[in-house]
């Protein structure tokens, strides 16, 4: 027979595991990401080169600089429980706060359009980025910028790496990345500066696949990456385009290069 205190106890669980029968059917705030593709800005996306430059001569160009990507569910998509619980235990999928993905809110249209035009800024301030480090006037050359179905601002320092080595490489007849496949992530601003971006973690997982062997990374994110960072791969903290020049610079001809 049920005491007084147990039944208590049973009445009060009902709502408990109402709750947790609800929640396994119903949508959570939260996406899901991967790893995605990258994208090597010295070469072609289709056909087309990525780095289009016109105006001066350019350099043929060795070795990869990968821009890298993650894949997320889209905006409108319904992620449960059972979908959190699967990812939460997998080191090459990610669980994100849905409005760390998608800030913007909107339908699925917006997003891609807002997307589109934070990569539309961000191509323009790598541009004047890499002319300012060359220390070559705005308006000097004519540069442009290729990579479809991508968004948003993270391949802001690779644009601007691109655009370096096809002009002036190493800056004493060598490529920047010495022949090596670099891959990496971070936005830029036109002084140069590099900014922190998302899915750090997932993004060195797509670098090593696709062959990387260094990773440059916000130095922000550094205890992120090195969280799931896959066997073989280098990480190197940046926070400016003139530490990454030095630290590329650094791993062909010698030299200190930082570490996270």
């Amino acid at each position: 027979m049920l005491t007084r205190r147990s039944r208590a106890l049973g009445l009060c669980a009902l709502p408990v595991l109402a709750l947790f029968g609800v929640a396994a059917f119903a949508p959570l705030p939260f996406t899901l990401a991967q790893p995605g593709t990258t994208a090597n800005v010295l070469g072609d996306d289709h056909g087309t080169p990525v780095i289009s430059i016109e105006g001066t001569p350019t350099r043929a160009t060795d070795g990869e600089l990968r821009m890298t990507t993650i894949v997320a569910t889209g905006p409108d998509a319904d992620v449960g429980i059972r979908d959190v619980v699967d990812s939460w235990f997998r080191t090459d999928r990610a669980v994100l706060p849905h409005d760390s993905v998608f800030p913007t809110g909107g339908s699925e249209q917006e997003i891609e359009k807002h997307n589109l035009d934070d990569m539309e800024k961000s191509q323009d301030a790598a541009v004047d980025a890499a002319l300012n480090y060359l220390g070559r006037k705005p308006g000097s050359v004519d540069v442009t910028l290729h990579l479809a179905d991508v968004g948003g601002p993270s391949a802001g320092l690779f644009f601007a790496l691109g655009i370096i080595d096809k002009l002036d490489g190493d800056g004493s007849g060598g490529d920047l990345t010495g022949g090596r496949t670099i891959a990496g992530t971070g936005t830029i601003e036109a002084d140069g500066e590099v900014g922190a971006v998302g899915g750090v973690s997932l993004k060195t997982q797509a670098a090593r696949r696709d062959g990387a062997g260094v990773f440059l990374v916000p130095k922000a994110e550094c205890n992120e990456a090195k969280a799931e960072l896959p066997k073989g791969l280098r990480l190197i903290p940046v926070t400016t385009l003139k530490g990454a020049v030095s630290s590329l610079r650094a791993l062909d001809h010698g030299g200190k290069i930082p570490s996270c």
